[in-house]
């Protein structure tokens, strides 16, 4: 009598992995990576000014973030780092109005360019008075010696 045995199949038999692969994760970040290096200098981006040069006493560094009206040299208007112009001269009057309802001690900055014409930035500065701001800084930058 001869017993029957299944038969085994000549190979072993296969197991399965309990790992993970993770090369493809890497790939994914590397590629991540590069794409936000070379976009985080694109977004840090504002609007370009030549600010004068003068010699003058640094402000008192306050906790508050300062509201900065900045006039480009064609006298277009810009809030803080806003890209895009101000809708109107009224739009400034009235954010900051807002910002001085909300903050009182908020510093009021005015940043003009070197070549923009003196009526717009004293403009920008009788709109912050109309809402009623009672101190403009003005920004400058100190000259190279």
């Amino acid at each position: 009598m001869s017993h029957s045995r299944p038969i085994r199949s000549m190979g072993r038999k296969k197991r399965l992995m309990g790992e993970i692969n993770v090369v493809p994760y890497i790939d994914v970040m590397l590629v991540l990576l590069i794409i936000f290096m070379v976009t985080a200098p694109l977004l840090s981006q504002g609007v370009k000014i030549d600010l004068p040069k003068a010699r003058a006493e640094l402000m008192a560094e306050e906790n508050n973030e300062p509201f900065v009206v900045t006039v480009d040299a064609a006298g277009n208007y810009y809030l803080n780092d806003d890209r895009e112009q101000a809708a109107s001269p009224g739009e400034i009057e009235l954010k900051a109005r807002a910002v001085l309802r909300r903050n009182p001690g908020t510093p009021f900055l005015v940043r003009g360019d070197g070549a923009a014409a003196y009526a717009d930035v004293v403009q920008a500065m009788v709109l912050l008075q109309a809402a009623g701001v009672e101190s403009v800084g003005l920004v400058t930058e100190t000259p190279e010696s």
